[in-house]
């Protein structure tokens, strides 16, 4: 579960297995993408969801 550390700026802190959800679901919305840019626009319309403590 992630936790949010307030301060001057707002921190995430992850663990691993939050991290690697992250890095899946990263690979599964830019699966055939051809080029950064096409990644780009795939990454505007996606939503990323770390459950919080």
């Amino acid at each position: 579960m992630a936790r949010i550390i307030e301060g001057k700026r707002r921190l995430i802190k992850m663990n691993a297995d939050d991290v690697i959800n992250i890095v899946r679901h990263y690979q599964e919305v830019t699966y055939g993408a051809c080029c950064m840019e096409h990644k780009r626009e795939l990454l505007e319309k996606a939503d990323f969801f770390i459950p919080e403590d």
